[in-house]
């Protein structure tokens, strides 16, 4: 008898953990926005968006005006404040604020209200009850962990791109190749064409 509601709080978590990974990812995206304060609007929706849904997952009644105001008391020192800070635009990279991209920062910033949140509700909280600044430290604890996982994250994204596009040079060096064996180029055309693809990489 006591094991159902155990194993449906597992499974909550497991959803909640769910919930919180595929925003993270999506406000990383918000974060590549190469305008600066258009994606402190983008990261907002989504952060928005994830306590709602998690609202839904925990049965507890979502208010949107109040989850604005708790995003807004959460990161006001975090994510949302970097807007009155110098950033820099580097194409290719987006936003980047004291050498950590935004994207980064989006990541951790989500990844911590989402900890947050669901931390309240697994524990019987609503918004009713929900008190940001009793919960600004575990907020700040999980930010800092969220800025690790959004590194490695993007670090593994980018190597997977790497990889992706290594292949691809392989295969496009296999083709001249054959290319060449036919005698479709010359040998001289070879040389230019594989020094070409290799200094793109």
């Amino acid at each position: 008898m006591e094991t159902k509601p155990e194993k449906k709080v597992t499974n909550r978590t497991v959803n909640a953990n769910n919930i919180i990974k595929n925003h993270m990812i999506w406000s990383m995206g918000a974060g590549f926005i190469p305008v600066p304060f258009a994606d402190f609007f983008a990261v907002s929706a989504i952060q928005l968006d994830m306590i709602r849904q998690l609202s839904k997952l925990y049965e507890v009644d979502f208010a949107q005006t109040k989850g604005k105001a708790f995003v807004t008391s959460l990161t006001g020192s975090g994510l949302a404040g970097l807007g009155a800070r110098a950033i820099k635009v580097i194409p290719g990279v987006g936003s980047v604020i004291g050498g950590v991209t935004l994207a980064v920062l989006s990541g951790a910033s989500t990844y911590a209200l989402g900890e947050v949140f669901k931390k309240h509700f697994e524990t019987g909280g609503t918004f009713l009850d929900f008190d940001p600044s009793r919960l600004k430290k575990y907020y700040d604890e999980k930010f800092e962990k969220g800025k690790v996982l959004a590194q490695e994250m993007k670090e593994k994204q980018e190597k997977k791109e790497k990889d992706a596009s290594s292949i691809n040079i392989v295969d496009k060096l296999k083709e001249l190749a054959d290319m060449k064996e036919q005698g479709i180029i010359s040998e001289e055309e070879f040389q230019k064409m594989k020094k070409k693809l290799i200094d793109e990489e």
